[in-house]
């Protein structure tokens, strides 16, 4: 078998194969999905989205005047006493036994009434750890649903590289065919037959390269949907561009209102500044009530006579104490409070100003690749026509290969180009939801 029937063969093998499993992928419904779908699946399967989900409920089982301290302590209980004791005895020069049993079951309830509004200040403070699971959930959902756009918009870019990098070898075989024919009649030489064959495999070799690189972001695309199964969905949707026009106040507002990040430092803050009060809280006394009955049965034998006994006790005792001096323990306690608030504070004024700028770099390049994207819709126009008037000019000879092949690479580049400039806008786009906090809205 000559080399380049040996290439010819084992290309539309590989070309046999991929449109055989496209065939069946069409037909399977299941494999089809669009970005919605995709989004939607993504957040069911989501490891971190799971985690942060049973987070949010082990804070919402926390969230109760229970666990504050408002509701009493109860327990039961009994004690068994049980003694025995052989000593000399005082009336005779013998010795006398006793054995005492007694068997003590209890009720007894403790109850804070009050210490210094901790248990309001504590029930406050778990209020907030609940929102800051929920604040953690949602930034977990929105770096989710990002990253999960993100796969699906690399499969649509690679899948148009794909397309492209076929039409290009699909011209190149019909340029090397109509070259072996011009050969066959005596109007071409074994050069320009080379430089075609050349081209072709090339151009094969293109293709297939594309095809590897387009598997591998759909497996990754798989990965990121947590799907167990190596499946190649039909994505129903393209890069479609959402020409929309934001207005940069807007976007600062929105963020400082709605940014997952800066919304989890207010939480994180206010349970600093509640940690103040609760520090304060120390210097109030305290007031608890200690309550409970309980019931003995007891039996006693004294050397051969026995008898046997009971009684019922009840109490209810109220606790008063207030520390007068700890070593100005307190006091500390009370300080470092409130600097932990003024580092709160800070952290917010940090988080804000990297926030802000990076929304503005994030707004300006954003304008950018609007730009680019126009520019590069233009070049692939050129590059478009240019192409399809070449073909025809290199037909009639009045171009050589080598200018046709030119004409071909650039047509490629700026192919490629238009794909990536789309893909790189959406990535913007979809930045700028997130940081405002308005990308789960969107998609979901």
């Amino acid at each position: 078998m000559k080399p380049i029937t040996k290439h010819i063969f084992i290309l539309f093998f590989s070309l046999l194969f991929l449109n055989s499993f496209k065939t069946q992928a069409q037909e399977t419904d299941s494999l089809n999905l669009s970005l919605k779908q995709a989004v939607q699946k993504g957040l069911e399967n989501n490891f971190g989205i799971r985690i942060s989900k049973k987070d949010l409920n082990a804070a919402e089982n926390s969230n109760s005047w229970g666990k504050a301290g408002l509701l009493p302590s109860v327990s039961v209980g009994a004690n068994q006493t049980n003694r025995y004791d052989n000593s000399a005895s005082q009336f005779s020069a013998g010795r006398d036994e006793s054995y005492m049993n007694s068997l003590t079951p209890y009720l007894n309830l403790r109850m804070n009434l009050f210490s210094g509004f901790s248990v309001k200040i504590s029930k406050e403070n778990l209020e907030h750890l609940q929102s800051l699971s929920e604040g953690n959930l949602q930034m977990t959902l929105e770096n989710s649903i990002a990253d999960i756009i993100n796969a699906y918009n690399s499969v649509l870019l690679e899948n148009e590289k794909l397309k492209v990098t076929k039409d290009l070898m699909q011209l190149s075989k019909d340029r090397y065919n109509y070259i072996l024919m011009k050969k066959d009649l005596g109007l071409s030489v074994s050069y320009q037959v080379l430089q075609e064959k050349n081209s072709f495999l090339t151009d094969s070799s293109n293709y297939l390269t594309q095809l590897m690189n387009t598997q591998n972001v759909m497996r990754e695309l798989g990965k990121t949907l947590g799907d167990n199964n190596i499946i190649n969905y039909i994505l129903t949707d393209s890069l479609e561009i959402k020409d929309k026009n934001f207005i940069l106040a807007d976007l600062e507002n929105q963020m400082y209102e709605n940014n997952a990040s800066l919304n989890i430092q207010y939480i994180n803050n206010k349970i600093v500044e509640n940690n103040i009060k609760l520090a304060k809280s120390s210097l109030y006394p305290s007031l608890s009530l200690n309550a409970g009955a309980d019931h003995t049965n007891s039996m006693m034998k004294y050397n051969t006579q026995s008898s046997t006994s009971y009684s019922y006790d009840a109490y209810a005792n109220l606790a008063l104490t207030y520390t007068v001096f700890n070593g100005n323990n307190r006091k500390r306690a009370i300080e470092n409070a409130k600097i932990d608030a003024e580092k709160s504070q800070l952290q917010i004024d940090e988080l804000k100003m990297i926030l802000r700028n990076n929304l503005y770099n994030l707004f300006e390049m954003y304008r950018i690749r609007k730009q680019m994207l126009k520019v590069a819709e233009e070049n692939f126009k050129a590059a478009s026509l240019n192409l399809e008037i070449s073909q025809e000019k290199f037909k009639s000879g009045i171009i050589n290969s080598f200018n046709y092949r030119d004409v071909q690479i650039l047509y490629m580049n700026a192919a490629f180009a238009l794909s990536q400039s789309k893909y790189y806008l959406l990535v913007k786009y979809n930045d700028l939801l997130r940081m405002t906090g308005k990308i789960s809205e969107e998609y979901q």
